[in-house]
C-alpha cells in the first residue's frame, strides 16, 4: 500500500461496512469525499490500494478521552495534542474530543488555547472541539475527578467563566449532574448556547432527570460508572437511562469499568442505535503498566487497570479499537459496531451529515482492519495517514 499522491484513490476488494449491510466492492475517494457508487471509475490519474481480506469501516470517533502516550489534555501544548492525534490514528480513530477534568479557570484557559491551536493541524485524527467533564457534577459521585474544583451553577457568570473555542465549527460538550445547585437551568443555558449536554457523575432521581430531558440533555456519560447504583427501590440514573428510549449512552468497554455481562445487558436494553463507545483514556494509554503523575496525583496502571491514591478507577488505558474488539467478542455485528463507534458519536455531535458512516458525499474518514482486527489503513479527509509515507 502506498499513500495517496493524487486527488483520487480507489480502494479495491474491501468488505465495506455500510450503515445497513456489509458488501464486498470497490470504493472511490475523490478529494476528501466518498464518491457515488454509481459513478464511472476513473481510467487513470488515481492511486489504487488493494484491501482484499480487509474490512473497511467508518473512522472511529472518540468523544471522551483525556490523553494518551504520556500526554494529558490539561497540560499539553499543541505539539502534544498533535502527537495524541497521530497515535489515535494508528488505533483507527479519525476524530476526537479532548476531554478536560475540573480545574481552576487558568488551567481551563490554557487548555482551550492549546486545543484551538492544535485544531489548525491536519496531522492524524481530527480534533473536533472540547468536552468538559464537569465541573458541575456531584461530589458524591466524583470518581477520579478532583472535588475541590467542582462548582454549582448560581448564574450565567458561572458558565461565562469557562472559556470557549473561537473556531465557529468547534463542538462544545459538557458532562453535568443535573441535581447540583442550578443544574437544570445550567442545562437550559448550555443548550441555548449550542452545547451538547451529557448526564454523568450523578445521583439524580427520576423526576430531576425527566426535567433534565425536557431541558435538552439526552445523553449519559460512561453509563453505570460514577452513577448511583441501580437498586430495587431506587432505580436512579441507571434505571432511568435504561428506560428512556430518547436517551443515548456511552460505555467504556474495557472489561474493567463494566463486566462483560453488563455490557450485554446495556446493549440488549438500549440497542446499537442508542449506544456508543468511548475510551475515557488517560495519558498512560499506550505506555504500559507503571506509575504516572496525572491530575496532581499518582495513578497506577497494573494489568490494564488504573487506580488512584483513593483506590478509585481513574479512566482507562484502552483505545476505541480495543473497545470495538471487546464488543465484537460479545457477538456484536460489524454493522452495529460501526454504529456504536462512528455513526452514533457523529449523531451526538450533530456531525452525521458530514461523517460517521460510509456514504456518498460524506467525508472520507475510513479505516481498514485485517482479519486479526488490526489497523492496516487509515484515511482522514481522504488522505492516507497510515501507513505513513
Amino acid at each position: 500500500m502506498k499513500p495517496s499522491k493524487t486527488n483520487q484513490t480507489l480502494l479495491r476488494n474491501a468488505r465495506i461496512v455500510f450503515p445497513d449491510r456489509v458488501e464486498k466492492r470497490d470504493l472511490l475517494v475523490r478529494d476528501d469525499r466518498i464518491a457515488p457508487s454509481d459513478g464511472e471509475l476513473p481510467s487513470d490519474g488515481f492511486d489504487e490500494i488493494d484491501l482484499a481480506e480487509c474490512r473497511l469501516v467508518p473512522g472511529f470517533i472518540d468523544v471522551h478521552i483525556h490523553g494518551a502516550i504520556g500526554v494529558d489534555t490539561m497540560e499539553a501544548d499543541a505539539a502534544g495534542l498533535r502527537r495524541i492525534s497521530e497515535f489515535l490514528a494508528t488505533q483507527g480513530v479519525t476524530a476526537w474530543l479532548p476531554t478536560l477534568v475540573p480545574a481552576p479557570d487558568a488551567d481551563y484557559k490554557q487548555a482551550i488555547a492549546v486545543i484551538g491551536e492544535a485544531m489548525k493541524s491536519t496531522a492524524g485524527a481530527r480534533i473536533l472541539g472540547v468536552h468538559y467533564e464537569g465541573p458541575f457534577v456531584n461530589s458524591a459521585q466524583c470518581g477520579a475527578l478532583r472535588q475541590q474544583y467542582f462548582r454549582s451553577f448560581v448564574n450565567n457568570d458561572s458558565l461565562d467563566s469557562l472559556p470557549r473555542l473561537a473556531n465557529p465549527a468547534a463542538v462544545h460538550m459538557m458532562t453535568v449532574a443535573p441535581e447540583v445547585e442550578g443544574g437544570i437551568e445550567l442545562v437550559r443555558q448550555l443548550k441555548r448556547r449550542g452545547w451538547i449536554v451529557s448526564i454523568g457523575h450523578t445521583r439524580a432521581e427520576f423526576e430531576v432527570l425527566d426535567e433534565t430531558l425536557t431541558a435538552g440533555a439526552r445523553h449519559m456519560t460512561h453509563f453505570m460508572n460514577a452513577m448511583a447504583p441501580l437498586q430495587q427501590r431506587a432505580p436512579g440514573p441507571i434505571g432511568w437511562g435504561l428506560l428512556r428510549d430518547e436517551v443515548t449512552c456511552d460505555v467504556i468497554a474495557d472489561g474493567i469499568h463494566l463486566d462483560r455481562h453488563m455490557l450485554e445487558l446495556i446493549l440488549k436494553s438500549k440497542g446499537s442505535e442508542r449506544l456508543m463507545l468511548i475510551s475515557d483514556a488517560i495519558a498512560a494509554a499506550g505506555k504500559g503498566d507503571g506509575d504516572y503523575q496525572i491530575w496532581g496525583e499518582t495513578i497506577s496502571v497494573k494489568d490494564g487497570r488504573t487506580r488512584n491514591s483513593r483506590g478509585n478507577i481513574a479512566g482507562s488505558v484502552i483505545s476505541l479499537l480495543d473497545a470495538v474488539r471487546t464488543m465484537e467478542s460479545l457477538g456484536v455485528s460489524e454493522v452495529d459496531l460501526a454504529h456504536m463507534s462512528s455513526t452514533n458519536p457523529a449523531k451526538l455531535l450533530s456531525l452525521d451529515g458530514e461523517c460517521g458512516s460510509i456514504e456518498a458525499g460524506k467525508r472520507a474518514d475510513l479505516v481498514a482492519l485485517n482479519a486479526e482486527k488490526k489497523v492496516v489503513l487509515v484515511m482522514v479527509n481522504g488522505e492516507v495517514v497510515l501507513p505513513a509515507a
